[in-house]
């Protein structure tokens, strides 16, 4: 998979659970910012002229480490394992000030679709182009 798109991000307090680490469900919420800024830095910001856009269809995430306030984070995110009108994207997390540890890393598979029609269309061109090139 070709390397797309980093963000840095800090790890917020209100991250944490009761067991004093960050929740699970926060590190899909990470890869989900990562994802949507990677899309606006295409300058994709939700439906286009024609009504379509990228939506989830199955997201996944394994859980390598515990994250803990304070600090910062940089998720990676990852696309390929193209299809007519979909991608894979995988993403890492890892600390900022221990980058060589994985913390966790998953994806989703991304779907284009035609938002009033609920479905898929061909991925557009200039999407297709930038995950094959």
């Amino acid at each position: 998979m070709k390397h797309v798109f980093t963000l840095r991000m800090p790890i917020r307090w209100g991250d944490m659970d009761a067991m004093g680490h960050v929740n699970n469900t926060v590190y899909f919420r990470y890869l989900e910012q990562a994802r949507i800024s990677w899309f606006e830095s295409l300058g994709c910001n939700g439906r286009d002229e024609n009504g379509q856009g990228p939506v989830i269809v199955n997201a996944h995430m394994n859980f390598r480490r515990q994250l803990r306030y304070p600090g910062d984070i940089e998720c990676r995110v990852y696309a390929g394992e193209l299809g007519r009108s979909s991608f894979e994207t995988r993403a890492e997390i890892r600390r900022c000030d221990d980058a060589d540890t994985v913390f966790a890393d998953g994806g989703a598979k991304v779907v284009w679709c035609d938002y009033e029609a609920e479905k898929s269309v061909p991925l557009p061109a200039a999407i297709r182009e930038l995950l094959e090139g």
